[in-house]
């Protein structure tokens, strides 16, 4: 194959296919096997300093914040983050002094929400580095690679584009045509957290509404830890079995978080808590802010339960609940009804 051209980013992530699957041979079993577990036993399991690791969701959507205050709370170090479309996922670890790299495609700012201060700054003075670039649709066909057991996966994107010059991908000449197209290279994460809206004991996960690339991910995760509103009794997924997004024998452990994605929303459940998003991107404007919310809501509390009432309890997610299914949504702090 005649290469045309190729980024000068770091190739995040790969390793051969074969030695992945050897890998997940030996250490993953597809017995069904009871996987429930709470957060910090999950993370002190399986996640170890200098990893690759990636966060489920899209955004502030569904993320697994029950992971992510353990990671912070249990002192893990030297992390590399797929940023892929993380927001406030990637902004809390890379503040909180966790991830020294990043391969990213959009991590520095909360949407609408504006920039994000804590990330931003730690890139700027050095203390994390992003290795690596990509667009969205490029880092999920990494997944998507990693899923299939092949090494790269062609594609038209890319090409022409400073994000090309950032990363990893190499533009080649197509043997059919003679056409230039880009190859996407395989990325496997060490290990991933997704939050789904519910899974049984062993694993296999239901996420409702769109699930973006979340099947590709777990498929591509070494380590993969769910975390779900509930969970149910093996016999509800049996009886919509198409429903079912990820399948047991890609799970390594599966915790039960109510609200797991607060201050994040839930598809269907809860809207975002947008005060609490406020309140994280006006303490992150200093490090002294980012050690005082750290302090105040993971340092400071024992788990996510805990956390969760510090924040408001039942009385604020009776607030976040959506009306009725639909997108309707009431006030979210100090309202009179």
């Amino acid at each position: 194959m005649i290469v045309i051209d190729e980024g000068d980013g770091e190739l995040v992530g790969w390793e051969h296919p074969d030695e992945v699957r050897a890998w997940k041979r030996e250490h993953k079993s597809r017995a069904l096997e009871d996987k429930r577990t709470s957060a910090a036993e999950a993370v002190s399991k399986f996640v170890d300093d200098g990893d690759l690791f990636a966060s489920g969701g899209f955004g502030h959507v569904r993320i697994s914040t029950p992971i992510l205050h353990e990671i912070i709370r249990q002192d893990v170090n030297d992390l590399t983050l797929s940023g892929k479309t993380a927001v406030f996922d990637a902004d809390l670890l890379i503040g909180a002094g966790v991830v020294t790299e990043v391969e990213t495609a959009y991590t520095f700012a909360h949407e609408t929400r504006g920039l994000a201060p804590a990330g931003r700054r730690k890139v700027e003075s050095g203390e994390c580095e992003v290795v690596a670039e990509a667009s969205n649709a490029a880092l999920q066909w990494r997944f998507l690679a990693a899923k299939m057991g092949v090494p790269f996966v062609p594609a038209r994107v890319l090409a022409g584009t400073d994000t090309f010059e950032y990363s990893s991908a190499k533009q080649v000449e197509d043997p059919w045509s003679g056409d230039p197209v880009t190859l996407l290279p395989a990325c496997y994460p060490d290990v991933v957290a997704i939050h789904v809206s519910k899974a049984d004991k062993y694993g296999n996960a239901v996420i409702d509404g769109i699930g973006v690339e979340d099947p590709q991910l777990a498929s591509a995760a070494k380590r993969l830890i769910v975390t779900a509103e509930e969970i149910v009794d093996t016999d509800e997924i049996r009886d919509d079995p198409s429903a079912t997004d990820i399948p047991y024998f890609l799970t390594d452990a599966v915790v039960e978080a109510p609200y797991g994605s607060y201050p994040g929303e839930m598809p269907g459940q809860y809207y975002f808590d947008e005060d609490h998003l406020v309140e994280w991107l006006d303490r992150s404007a200093s490090e002294e802010g980012v050690e005082a919310y750290l302090n105040e809501y993971v340092h400071g509390t024992d788990d996510f339960e805990e956390y969760l009432t510090s924040v408001g309890g039942l009385d604020l997610f009776a607030e976040l609940k959506q009306s009725n299914g639909t997108n309707e949504t009431q006030s979210i702090r100090g309202s009179d009804s």
